[in-house]
């Protein structure tokens, strides 16, 4: 049986300055919007230690898990309560009825 070699390159995640690619570049065009926007020392500061601490944060998330926001995602998709079906006494919807002829 011949193996093929899987290599590490093509099968890298895809970051940027150590953090999520899409959440870095997001978080330094937010940046640069309020720093050019505003033409104001203050907006200049805030808009720097945003893109900093969320680089750093983006960071440490991406070397905990580089998958992370696809994960959170996900996460925010559940529902806090799934009730239990799993009765012989349920009554099927007209879609499970249809679903089970």
């Amino acid at each position: 049986m011949r193996t093929v070699p899987i290599r590490r390159a093509g099968n890298r995640d895809n970051l940027v300055l150590g953090g999520d690619r899409e959440l870095v570049l997001f978080t330094g065009l937010l940046a640069g919007a309020l720093i050019f926007s505003a033409h104001d020392l203050k907006a200049a500061v805030f808009g720097g230690a945003m893109w900093v601490l969320g680089l750093q944060a983006f960071r440490i998330m991406a070397k905990a898990d580089p998958k992370m926001r696809f994960v959170y995602l996900r996460q925010r998709r559940y529902r806090k309560f799934y009730p239990a079906r799993s009765t012989p006494f349920r009554d099927n919807g007209p879609a499970e009825q249809a679903q089970y002829r």
